[in-house]
């Protein structure tokens, strides 16, 4: 994938939707490859539950994000949509503060079901989160 080509899905990502979780959350996309697709998040008490750590659903909120939008980068959304169907997350580490960096990548990538993994890091490069997700590749008519 060129350059330009990434400079354009990312600017497309970043600016996808007026209000959206992932604006909510400070998700910004930084990087795509080929099968990969990164992202970072800022933990902040805005994320925090009530002992003082980065709350569960917002390391699952980043890895559905970017495992949502890795499907989304590789199908036609003119005439396809990637609908989650079943997430697994492990939380593994807790962190009160800092920037985490999502990085989603196919374990499949099918023509009807991607399944991608989801590694959460901190700034150490320690792992925070590992999940894996699975969206079903649906025909626009299938979606009503």
């Amino acid at each position: 994938m060129d350059e330009g080509r990434k400079k354009e899905i990312l600017e497309r990502l970043n600016t996808w939707g007026e209000e959206n979780l992932g604006k909510t959350l400070n998700i910004t996309f930084t990087e795509v490859g080929d099968g990969s697709l990164t992202a970072t998040m800022p933990v902040t008490p805005r994320v925090h539950q009530p002992y003082g750590i980065l709350h569960g659903g917002a390391s699952v909120s980043l890895a559905e994000t970017l495992g949502s939008c890795l499907s989304v980068i590789h199908v036609d959304i003119e005439k396809f949509a990637p609908v989650g169907t079943n997430i697994n997350s492990n939380h593994l580490r807790a962190i009160r503060s800092g920037m985490l960096t999502g990085t989603a990548t196919f374990i499949r990538k099918g023509t009807t079901v991607h399944v991608s993994q989801i590694e959460i890091r901190d700034e150490k490069g320690h792992l925070i989160n590992h999940t894996t997700m699975t969206n079903n590749i649906l025909p626009h008519s299938k979606l009503s």
